[in-house]
């Protein structure tokens, strides 16, 4: 599928509605923009983390953190 947009002089362009459909983006949502060395371009959407899951999932964790744990995972 191909999908032209134009550009504004402001570097501002609408994403055309096939292609929010497939990335599943709308207002609001993020999107990153992957360069290649060969000068090709992928776009996808990002989905902001869950900072509070993360916190909570971090507390749990401490048992893992020992410096007992450290030597004995340090070469993997």
């Amino acid at each position: 599928m191909t999908a032209l947009a134009k550009i504004t002089s402001k570097g501002q362009t609408t994403i055309p509605q096939e292609v929010r459909k497939a990335l599943q983006a709308g207002p609001g949502d993020l999107l990153a923009w992957d360069l290649t060395a060969d000068g090709k371009v992928t776009v996808r959407r990002v989905r902001p983390l869950d900072l509070d899951y993360l916190k909570a999932v971090e507390g749990t964790l401490s048992e893992w953190a020992s410096a007992e744990d450290e030597a004995a995972y340090r070469d993997l």
